[in-house]
């Protein structure tokens, strides 16, 4: 009985090496935020382009592990809000995100030249992205925003408020489908979103702290940037209290990308010569 198990296991595990292919491509689509800042996830603005490369390896036609490089840019703005409260919050943000990720993907159909042509599929994993957030004031200088501790990060007087981490991890998760072009270019049509570990991707997170402290304490540019309602049309001349909610520190962030990718499909050299030697006619061996 042991002999056979041991057969079979060494017959199955021969099968999936000849069935190993990589997929090594680029992508290009959409990237859009949700936040303190979006609370909508297919919201009417704020779309902009993301590109990587991607690289896929399988190690049978249902299990691959990928790994992937992207950029793309993330904005919101409290003025394009439905809100009526975050219009008159009136904050802002913007970001570029520099991205890592290592993922395990899975196709629900054995992609193969001489098997299924198309499969949907599902990923999930861990990223390490970097990002930095800006606004510009109220003279139309760009501004960095941690720097200023809009809302007392760093300050003796507010010990809740740690300076958060312009490197951080995020969770991608998603699914596509992906079909044959010909017998070595695939097409991938995917949606990825990334659950990240921080609520300051857009620079809001807590409460207000008291703009005269934070003025004396970081300047009059980190009060003018904590609160912008007092540059819109009809304000009321009263600064929010020490406490008031500025955002949602109950959920962190998130981004997500909805992209197109185009990969050269090829198996281990082995597999690739025997296709050839099988499939080529006799005047070109």
């Amino acid at each position: 009985m042991k002999r056979i198990l041991f057969s079979l296991a060494l017959l199955f595990s021969t099968h999936l090496y000849a069935q190993e292919h990589h997929e090594l491509g680029v992508m290009g689509g959409v990237a859009n935020y949700y936040g303190d800042l979006q609370p909508s996830l297919l919201p009417s603005y704020g779309y902009k382009p993301v590109a990587g490369i991607v690289y896929k390896y399988f190690m049978n036609p249902f299990i691959a592990l990928r790994c992937g490089a992207t950029y793309n840019s993330l904005t919101a703005s409290d003025s394009r809000s439905s809100i009526t409260e975050d219009r008159a919050r009136n904050l802002s943000f913007s970001t570029n995100v520099y991205e890592l990720h290592a993922a395990l993907e899975i196709n629900f159909l054995p992609v193969e030249v001489k098997k299924k042509k198309f499969s949907p599929y599902i990923f999930g994993g861990i990223a390490g992205f970097y990002f930095n957030p800006y606004a510009y004031d109220n003279s139309g200088n760009k501004v960095f925003l941690k720097p200023l501790g809009t809302e007392g990060e760093g300050l003796a007087m507010y010990p809740d408020r740690k300076q958060y981490s312009l490197v951080n991890m995020a969770f991608p998760f998603g699914g596509g489908l992906k079909f044959f072009m010909g017998k070595r270019m695939m097409l991938c049509l995917e949606m990825g979103y990334r659950y990240t570990n921080t609520d300051y991707l857009d620079d809001v997170s807590k409460s207000y702290v008291n703009l005269n402290v934070l003025q004396a304490e970081k300047g009059t540019l980190a009060a003018q940037m904590s609160y912008r309602g007092n540059t819109v049309s009809g304000w009321n001349g009263n600064y929010p209290n020490y406490g008031v909610a500025r955002g949602d520190n109950q959920a962190n962030d998130w981004y997500w990308y909805g992209t197109i990718s185009l990969s050269v499909f090829f198996h281990s050299s082995a597999y690739d010569a025997d296709y050839i030697n099988t499939k080529c006619p006799k005047v070109f061996r």
